[in-house]
């Protein structure tokens, strides 16, 4: 046991073979004086970390004793063993003296020699990532494996925890085992350094040189005079520049003061630039002169389409309304101006969609087509919020910047197929882009400032009104479109389609001809639709077959009625109204589909079994009504119609109405199926070429239906030569063409007995073998 003074170590830890400074304090400054004054001047260098003493010191001496280049004292003390302190014992001077026993090494085992070898690799490998060089030769250089492992108390990368248990090991193969632990991690925690160190050096650098090139690009560009705007004052000098109203100016430059503040690496910086591209590029006092000589618009209007006088005569009461204020100087009043929105209802291939360009080049206005079939996101219309990725704006503004024009002519096509999806409903989205007292500030979400669309004309199309939501039909103003004549398909078919397909398929007007009595066929016999998409279809055919005979090198060729049937086969549609009426229950009906107006037979016959009525042909609820609602009618008045209503109480009724498979519902089927039960129960045939339409009540009153004129010309082109309407539809047939109303014999009755009375065949003629018993 060796008595020693203690120097207490706060900041540092001293191993054996190590030399180190110690600042001198009241506390170090008595254990020196102590020590130098002792022989040998020998003390015990113990840690003192957070005011505890450890169980183990190093015996040290002094080797110097002087002034830091700082000036302040301080003691060179070098470590030269081991020591486990014991009790304090009474010594001279202030310091605590101690007993120490000084500890032993053991020989080093083979494990330690190994650990000594893995140790050394690893430490010059942490050393070759500082440079370290001097210090890797002195380590290689160790032999002493107690010396090589208490060197580590030279490492910054250890703590003076980790150097206590160090220095508490007294076994040299344990004290390398957790220098082997310590030096793998801190080389692994340094490879992540490092690697993270390189990313952001990479990153760095990138956006350096990208900067740098970005300055050279710029000045290249400013010598050569093409610089570009590019940078927040471009945006500023182009607002500034450019003619935009007061409101949107005011927006755009508050903008360009986000985008001054903005980084250029921000991602915002990105969605300004964007949003000023957008607002910049929009035509907000651009607009085009009017037409204002109606004579030339009906000429262009009557040139692209024959028939149509409704809508034609709409679109010039829109622009002699429109001159007549111009002329006496009555402008935009509140904000709202004269634009028109208007509806095209009717079925496909009466020319709906070309029609808005016809109406464009009518007005001299630029002409933009919106598809809405099948959208079902509202912010297709309104456009997205600017805060979501990949925004833009909606539709109706897209529209007006490709037309370049504050009022153009926007073709809403397929208004009819919008559907309500997961996103929003997209048909209210258009209710304020298509009301008049509205739309004159109309908000997109995506430019969230006003956008005038009074002076534009919105033109919506429709196959079927009634998919069309109420509040949205009552903004617009409707103009059925429903189909055309025989005279006008022919017409249609010599001044427009013909002419198209001619050049389609390559040919010539000298090469081959059609005569107008081939045309009238091909639409009478051929295609039965109320538009004229099929007779197209029809003339392409033929025209191909004539281009197949024409590449041999044959003569012109004339189609005429004689040789139709070489081009497109015999006729699909012949006259059947008198072989289905030929029998008593059949009785001929008029119905309006999505394809427009259609003929409908209704037959009826009479069985054994249970009484009561059966229905099929896939019926709504409605058609289900007026079957019952005519069988009861025709029970409780048959002995006024001199019917035997008891064979219809007394029998099965099936009532059917063929196509099966075509779904079909509405009232206005009521008087057919009276007609149909009444010539079952009478044996009186319906008169062949006599077609009816109208809604009934129990009453037999006959009341209005819809769709008058669909349901005419379809009459017309099936050939029946009488129609019965009811009495209040009368109105109605001054929309009818003239033509058709001179073709047809059109009877307009109140009471379901007048019905009865005329469309039945005299009772001579009844089937009396058809007549229940």
């Amino acid at each position: 046991m060796t008595t020693l003074p203690v120097l207490p170590l706060t900041d540092a830890v001293l191993l054996p073979g190590m030399v180190i400074p110690v600042t001198l304090d009241t506390t170090t400054q008595a254990a020196i004086d102590a020590a130098r004054t002792s022989a040998g001047k020998k003390l015990l260098a113990v840690p003192r970390l957070d005011g505890e003493y450890g169980s183990v010191g190093t015996i040290a001496t002094i080797e110097k004793v002087g002034r830091l280049p700082t000036g302040e004292p301080a003691a060179v003390i070098r470590g030269l063993a081991r020591a486990r302190i014991g009790s304090g014992v009474p010594g001279p001077g202030a310091a605590l003296w101690v007993e120490a026993a000084e500890l032993t090494e053991a020989p080093p085992s083979a494990k330690a020699k190994e650990l000594a070898r893995e140790y050394k690799a690893l430490v010059s490998a942490l050393l070759q990532r500082r440079g370290a060089w001097q210090v890797i030769d002195a380590v290689e250089r160790m032999t002493d494996l107690s010396e090589l492992a208490d060197s580590a108390g030279y490492a910054p990368w250890l703590s003076n925890e980790q150097k206590v248990e160090l220095l508490a090991a007294t076994d040299v193969t344990a004290r390398l085992e957790l220098l082997v632990g310590w030096v793998r991690e801190t080389i692994a925690e340094q490879e992540v350094t490092e690697r993270i160190n390189e990313d952001v050096r990479e990153g760095l650098e990138k956006s350096q040189r990208e900067f740098l090139l970005r300055q050279q690009l710029a000045a290249i560009r400013k010598e050569l005079g093409e610089e570009e705007p590019d940078g927040s004052a471009d945006y500023r000098s182009r607002v500034e520049a450019a003619n935009l109203p007061e409101n949107v100016h005011k927006a755009a430059l508050a903008e360009v003061s986000k985008l001054e503040r903005a980084s250029d690496q921000s991602p915002e910086a990105g969605w300004i630039r964007t949003w000023l591209d957008t607002v910049l590029e929009m035509p907000w006092n651009t607009r085009t002169e009017d037409k204002t000589d109606l004579g030339a618009a009906r000429e262009v209007l009557d040139a692209d389409h024959a028939g149509l006088a409704d809508v034609k005569d709409r679109i010039l009461e829109y622009l002699a309304v429109r001159n007549r204020r111009a002329s006496r100087g009555l402008h935009v009043v509140g904000g709202r101006g004269s634009g028109a929105v208007l509806a095209l209802a009717g079925p496909p291939g009466v020319g709906k969609t070309s029609l808005g360009e016809s109406v464009a080049r009518a007005l001299g206005r630029k002409f933009v087509r919106v598809s809405l079939g099948g959208i079902r996101d509202e912010a297709e219309i309104r456009g997205h919020r600017r805060t979501y990725v990949g925004a833009l704006p909606g539709r109706i503004v897209r529209a007006l910047r490709e037309a370049g024009s504050m009022n153009p002519v926007v073709l809403l096509d397929e208004v009819d197929k919008l559907s309500v999806g997961f996103a929003g409903d997209p048909a209210a989205a258009l209710l304020e882009v298509l009301d008049p007292a509205q739309n004159h500030t109309f908000r997109d979400h995506y430019l969230e400032v006003d956008l005038d669309l009074s002076d534009v004309l919105f033109l919506a199309t429709a196959n079927v009104i009634e998919t069309i939501p109420g509040p949205l039909l009552d903004r617009m103003e409707l103009v059925t479109l429903d189909g055309y004549t025989e005279e006008e398909k022919v017409a249609i078919a010599r001044d427009h389609l013909l002419p198209r397909q001619l050049e389609r398929a390559g040919l010539t007007a000298d090469e081959v001809t059609i005569a107008d009595e081939a045309l009238r066929e091909i639409a009478a016999e051929h295609t039965r639709e109320a538009g004229v998409r099929q007779l197209e279809r029809a003339l392409a055919k033929v025209l191909r077959k004539v281009a197949v005979a024409l590449a041999d090198g044959g003569e012109p060729i004339r189609v005429d009625a004689g040789n139709l049937a070489t081009y497109l086969g015999r006729p699909r549609f012949t006259p059947e109204t008198a072989e289905r009426t030929a029998v008593p229950g059949v009785a001929t009906g008029l119905a309006v589909t999505g394809a427009g107006g259609e003929v409908l037979f209704i037959e009826a016959t009479a069985m054994e079994g249970e009484p009561g009525l059966t229905l099929t042909g896939q019926l709504g609820d409605v058609m289900k009504e007026s079957a019952q609602i005519a069988l009861s009618y025709l029970r409780s008045h048959g002995a006024e119609l001199g019917i035997d209503a008891a064979s219809l109480a007394k029998r099965r009724i099936h009532v059917h109405f063929p196509a099966g498979a075509v779904p079909k519902d509405g009232p206005s089927a009521g008087i057919t199926m009276v007609t149909a039960l009444a010539s079952l129960a009478s044996g009186r045939p319906v008169r062949p070429e006599v077609g009816m339409t109208g809604e009934v009540t129990l009453a037999g009153r006959v009341l209005p239906i819809g769709g008058v004129k669909q349901k005419l010309l379809a009459a017309h082109r099936a050939g029946l030569t009488e129609v019965i309407i009811p009495a209040r539809n009368e109105p109605d047939l001054d929309d009818v063409p003239e033509a058709v109303r001179e073709a047809l014999t059109i009877h307009t009755f109140g009471d379901v007995a007048d019905v009865l009375e005329l469309a039945l065949r005299p009772a001579e003629e009844r089937a009396p073998a058809l007549v229940a018993a």
